[in-house]
């Protein structure tokens, strides 16, 4: 192909496919049913068995072995030695049917001498922590760390940006993801102690049809990770705090929910998270209608294509 580079210490197997512009350097080593696409950059002692699907403007740095049934999309790094494995029970000389697939979506990247499982899906724009060990899917721009690796925060938001709603004299700050909002309820102090409600007319946007409680959740889980297309939501932190992913696919924000009157308003078609949750945290969510599983996007590429779709 146009402009690839081959070093001379390096084997491509008849039968690889290369794209232009792709760098492959010594000691590589690529069989012949692989597919690499455009301006990729192997690095050297990088080996690449048959059945691997690689995209455009793949970087993979020294070390790395990518075996059967790895899926590399566009734009994804693999730092040095990071380990790639297909096969969840391997014995020497026993092979199974087909090896498990694991695909690593676009833009994602993957820190040195991490561990990735087999059949794991790591999602777009994720950043895998060095030395991490992935057991299980990392969501769409999660950033894991650890063994077992676990979620510690968002690509594009972090502690340091997270937004605590505290009451200031400008009010409350303004969310950057369409829609979403945070909103002060009355809050009423005295002798007998503390007291906030919410009137459906005047702090609601919307009448609920139904609430739920979240609680008891291990600090190491995740919830939500979903959104609505009709459905309008209200989240409250009763007790203890809980941090809250608002992301509209242009913008993504986190809000750290640690007061009682202080609510986050979510409108349809906004993709939620929700994590950090404290031992004692109590999370009320107020929605406008009953429970209607049609109403869910899990999949963040699917609500990324019906955002696009809506906006056009």
């Amino acid at each position: 192909m146009k402009n690839t580079f081959i070093h001379s210490n390096a084997i491509v197997e008849p039968g690889a496919a290369l794209g232009g512009g792709t760098r492959v350097w010594a000691f590589a080593h690529i069989l012949p049913g692989a597919k690499i696409g455009q301006d990729c950059n192997l690095c050297d002692g990088v080996f690449i068995e048959n059945d691997v699907v690689i995209g455009d403007r793949v970087t993979i740095k020294c070390g790395v072995q990518v075996w059967d049934g790895i899926h590399l999309d566009d734009d994804v790094f693999v730092g040095p030695n990071a380990t790639f494995t297909n096969d969840e029970f391997p014995r020497s000389k026993q092979y199974p049917e087909k090896f498990l697939q694991t695909s690593v979506h676009r833009g994602a990247s993957i820190g040195a001498n991490a561990t990735i499982l087999p059949g794991v899906t790591i999602g777009q724009h994720a950043m895998i922590g060095a030395g991490a060990v992935v057991t299980r899917d990392v969501p769409p721009y999660a950033i894991v760390a650890g063994n077992p690796a676990r979620i510690k925060g968002y690509v594009s938001t972090s502690d340091a940006k997270a937004i605590s709603p505290q009451k200031t004299e400008n009010g409350l700050p303004q969310l950057n993801v369409e829609g979403a909002r945070l909103v002060q309820l009355p809050h009423i102090v005295d002798l007998r102690g503390s007291l906030t409600f919410g009137e459906y007319d005047k702090h609601l946007p919307f009448d609920p049809k139904r609430y739920f409680v979240i609680f008891d959740v291990p600090s190491i889980e995740v919830r939500g990770e979903h959104a609505h297309r009709q459905q309008h939501q209200f989240l409250v932190c009763l007790k203890g705090s809980c941090s809250v992913v608002v992301d509209d696919t242009k913008s993504r924000e986190e809000v750290i929910l640690n007061k009682p009157n202080i609510g986050l308003y979510l409108p349809p078609m906004v993709w939620g998270i929700q994590y950090k949750y404290t031992a004692d945290a109590v999370l009320l969510v107020l929605a406008s209608d009953v429970y209607d599983g049609a109403d869910y996007i899990r999949d963040y590429d699917e609500f990324a294509r019906e955002r696009t779709s809506r906006d056009a």
